[in-house]
């Protein structure tokens, strides 16, 4: 039988979610929980592949069990009694066993948070910027993206995909107190398409690029036109969606 994993974690001390030689990772931590509690190595498959030091409000997995699992409650007890604190089940639900957490997925929502002044208490989830920042043309930059679906310019150079074509349905940066939050949501992200958007918007809010030549980055589909990748800590996944009715 096919299970869903819904789970959250801070990022701050793992190399990134997916399973590495060498390096805590929030997969490696979860499958080896699993594995403990069920009694038999057990391995997941997650819906994105975070960065080191990125974190997830929501990020699900889905594993297969050959015999159905009882008292799931319990199950999801034990299971956050040996993960770390940094790392949270937050539901295990049966699923179709055609389900795909990866495949299925719709949509995943991002945020990026920039801090305008120096902050002890969000220094691990906001990057602390110090030039002034104007978000207008900023949101106007996350408009002209919506035009677009090659992004091949804010991806990592060296990425194995079949294509760079990504469908962003919004964009848009808003002030909280002394929080900028970025909002972005999409079909799909390439590897630190995010971290390079944001850096490169920066360059847009700061006055050191016009709205013309950010559009020219991306139909340059050049990573070395666009902007520096900004730092880890900022970033959050903060939802992934699938179609209605396939999970519960």
């Amino acid at each position: 039988m096919r299970y869903l994993i819904e789970c959250s974690y801070k990022g701050t001390s793992f190399h990134g979610w997916q399973v590495q030689e060498n390096a805590a990772t929030v997969q490696g931590h979860i499958e080896q929980a699993l594995s403990t509690v069920l009694r038999v190595p057990t391995q997941i498959v997650g819906s994105s592949r975070t960065d080191a030091g990125v974190h997830a409000y929501q990020q699900f997995a889905h594993f297969d069990s050959e015999t159905p699992l009882s008292q799931i409650d319990k199950l999801v007890y034990a299971v956050n009694g040996i993960l770390p604190k940094a790392i949270a089940v937050n539901k295990i639900a049966v699923v179709n066993d055609n389900f795909h957490s990866r495949f299925d997925a719709t949509y995943r929502r991002y945020l990026y948070r920039i801090a305008l002044q120096k902050t002890p208490f969000w220094q691990d989830f906001s990057y602390f910027y110090r030039a002034p920042l104007d978000i207008r043309p900023m949101n106007a930059a996350g408009e002209i993206m919506k035009n677009h679906i090659d992004f091949q310019c804010f991806s990592k150079v060296h990425t194995d995909v079949a294509t760079f074509n990504c469908k962003i349905e919004f964009a848009r940066w808003e002030q909280q107190d002394q929080f900028l939050l970025f909002h972005i949501k999409a079909d799909r992200f390439l590897r630190g398409m995010v971290r390079a958007i944001v850096g490169t918007m920066l360059e847009v809010g700061t006055g050191k690029m016009s709205l013309d030549a950010f559009e020219q980055v991306i139909l340059s589909k050049n990573r070395q036109k666009a902007g520096r990748a900004v730092p880890a800590e900022g970033l959050t996944l903060v939802e992934v969606g699938y179609p209605n009715g396939l999970i519960t």
